[in-house]
């Protein structure tokens, strides 16, 4: 393992140029902090890394970018898992007993294709698959505290959308 003087010199050399690579190439600082994290994980776990590279900084924003494009494909691969779980029909009522119910389904299908992919695939998972958010976070390959954010952000938005239909009907 490279000593931590070591590490230092690396990341005062290099981080700067990196963080300007990754933020050109991500767009997201949120993104480009943890792809930079990630490179000087890597250093620190893999000794030698380095040994025999005749460019320390050419070495370093190719394995940035290789990073970089594997965090795109993760990305794009979760995005996708949202859309279709997300996208999936909402049959709340599926015959609804009145003329009252038949609005309220229509205007909750209407107000969860609102929200966005993320918040939407969460909400249904929940609400209509029963699962704890853990379940949730492990399907779609998130934390369960960003599971549990997405749902409350989709419910506070339900909730917007549906208040006025809800006044309306009491």
């Amino acid at each position: 393992m490279p000593t931590l003087d070591e590490l230092a010199r690396l990341y005062d050399a290099h981080a700067q140029a990196l963080f300007g690579f990754l933020l050109n190439f991500t767009g997201s600082e949120a993104d480009t902090r943890d792809l930079l994290q990630e490179v000087f994980v890597r250093l620190a776990q893999r000794p030698g890394l380095l040994d025999g590279v005749e460019s320390e900084r050419g070495f370093l924003v190719r394995l940035a970018h290789h990073l970089a494009i594997d965090g795109v494909r993760r990305r794009s691969t979760r995005e996708r898992k949202h859309a279709a779980f997300g996208d999936v029909q909402m049959a709340v009522n599926s015959e609804p007993a009145d003329a009252d119910g038949a609005v309220i389904g229509d205007a909750l299908e209407q107000a969860l294709q609102g929200l966005p992919a993320e918040q939407r695939a969460v909400v249904h998972l929940k609400l209509w698959g029963g699962m704890t958010f853990e379940e949730v976070a492990k399907c779609l390959e998130l934390s369960p505290n960003t599971a549990a954010s997405r749902y409350r952000y989709g419910i506070d938005k339900l909730r917007d959308q549906l208040r006025p239909l809800y006044n309306e009907i009491q």
